[in-house]
């Protein structure tokens, strides 16, 4: 059992209250942050997160805070868990309010900048300093199975190895365990690209396709993720690892994934990206990350034609059916 900390988790969607009810499950004080004050005193009132993750009470350490400012005060830790799209803000109130702070620093947020295109720790050692300490948190994980507890193992890395160690000690318990490395950049990769992925196969289920169509798009999808991590300076062990392999595996078969159940809804082809995302109810990580991962295949020259077929889909510019044609059609070639 690790040793109690006090840890804010900022940010209470499902993926943040179910890592915060973990982690007050192994006995750490945790303080929950969520930017909307109705959300806050309605997860006071319930003890629960009663609209991500309905009937999962919440542990008695952890407690609901109203400001960033009395979440980190004298926090052990802080694992942001917002959408990419709020990252760069959060970390900036961070700096103001944490200034040269040695107070370990990870994320569980998944995707690129969208305005910049840049990896998560570029864009974190940009605002904190590169002598911060900083760890991203990934892997193969659905927020309702961890707040439930069930067996769980995710990837913890950063460029100073005792952090990895650091973080993945605060999560472990007889449940859960956190492997550690030191390619942040290969993680945030493999976490970002498999919501494509999870679009391309939700698409293909939707249409009825088939199994061995959602292998093929499982492994290709896994040859453009190792292509693009390549070009980034990740590594390829890491593709195959919990963070690429894994996390793909996972939020390309299970109706879990909101981005398959995305590409599920687009499949019917009688509702736009707006309105399948509506119907969802959350934010779907992937059609973001495939606007980000267009212009850096442009900008790299890279060739990645699943994500290609994505980016068209959801943009409104293809139909379900034309992007299998378009990606059934290429000429054959070595694998």
């Amino acid at each position: 059992m690790a040793q109690t900390k006090k840890i804010a988790v900022l940010g209470a969607g499902a993926w943040g209250s179910a890592l915060a009810i973990h982690l007050s499950k192994v006995e750490h004080d945790v303080a929950l942050w969520t930017h909307c004050p109705e959300h806050a005193q309605k997860l006071i009132q319930d003890r629960q997160n009663q609209q991500f993750l309905p009937d999962i009470a919440f542990p008695k350490s952890l407690s609901i805070s109203l400001s960033v400012e009395d979440s980190v005060q004298n926090a052990d830790a802080i694992l942001v868990v917002v959408p990419s799209q709020a990252f760069r803000q959060v970390l900036s109130t961070l700096s103001e309010l944490i200034p040269n702070s040695t107070v370990p620093i990870a994320w569980a947020t998944k995707g690129f900048e969208p305005t910049t295109q840049r990896l998560l720790h570029e864009v974190a050692f940009e605002i904190l300093g590169e002598d911060a300490n900083l760890t991203v948190l990934s892997g193969p994980t659905f927020a309702k199975e961890v707040a439930e507890g069930l067996p769980t193992a995710m990837v913890s890395a950063s460029n100073v190895y005792d952090q990895a160690e650091f973080w993945a000690g605060l999560f472990l318990n007889d449940r859960f365990r956190m492997y550690t490395q030191t390619d942040m950049a290969g993680v945030e990769i493999g976490g970002a690209y498999k919501n494509i992925m999870a679009i391309a196969t939700g698409v293909s289920d939707g249409l009825h396709m088939g199994a061995n169509a959602r292998a093929a798009l499982i492994s290709r999808g896994m040859a453009e993720m190792m292509r693009l991590s390549q070009a980034l300076g990740g590594n390829a062990e890491t593709m195959m690892g919990l963070a690429g392999l894994g996390d793909l595996v996972l939020t390309c078969t299970d109706d879990l994934s909101r981005n398959r159940r995305f590409g599920f809804g687009l499949a019917q082809g009688n509702l736009s990206t707006e309105e399948v995302m509506n119907e969802i109810g959350q934010v779907v990580e992937g059609v973001k990350a495939v606007q980000a991962v267009k212009q850096l295949a442009a900008r790299l020259n890279l060739e990645l034609p699943i994500m290609e077929q994505v980016y068209l889909l959801v943009n409104n510019k293809t139909t379900p059916k034309q992007a299998v044609q378009a990606l059934m059609s290429r000429s054959a070639k070595a694998e």
